[in-house]
């Protein structure tokens, strides 16, 4: 079923990745009336600490890598229909980062740059951009989100 955001990843050149299945105790997603809950997606081919092991703009593209994630857990959540995404509405974005680095929502913007470049104006969401000392697998970023459907 291809519909309005799915020419619109074509357009962009963008391919959803198969969405990763759970590797602990948790569901990659789940539905709460309106809205789905996306479990924390991995930067899949990204590892290491920013900014010593991964540069800030690896980790910007780690960051979009999450983000594609995130948005193939939403298709499955959508059962393959995306037009029936209203809105982001909130990100939480980690950063595997040494103690003083301090461009943490810079690396998040990845994510949040391709929301908007994806659903346009209702990618606009609210967000979080975290350091933190280590991540699932060593992975240079991990990006959650909120997502409003009909």
């Amino acid at each position: 079923m291809a519909g309005r955001i799915d020419a619109r990843l074509k357009e962009l050149g963008l391919e959803l990745p198969e969405p990763p299945k759970a590797v602990a105790n948790y569901v990659p997603w789940r539905i709460s009336g309106d809205q789905v809950f996306i479990s924390g997606q991995i930067s899949a081919g990204y590892t290491g600490k920013v900014p010593d092991e991964v540069s800030p703009e690896d980790a910007y593209k780690a960051a979009r890598v999450s983000g594609l994630s995130l948005i193939a857990q939403l298709r499955t959540a959508c059962e393959g229909d995306l037009d029936r995404v209203t809105g982001v509405i909130r990100l939480g974005g980690f950063v595997n980062c040494q103690p003083d680095f301090a461009e943490i929502p810079q690396i998040i913007n990845g994510a949040s740059d391709l929301m908007v470049e994806i659903f346009d104006d209702p990618g606009r969401h609210a967000r979080a951009a975290v350091g933190a000392v280590n991540l699932p697998l060593n992975a240079a970023v991990e990006v959650e989100g909120v997502f409003e459907i009909r």
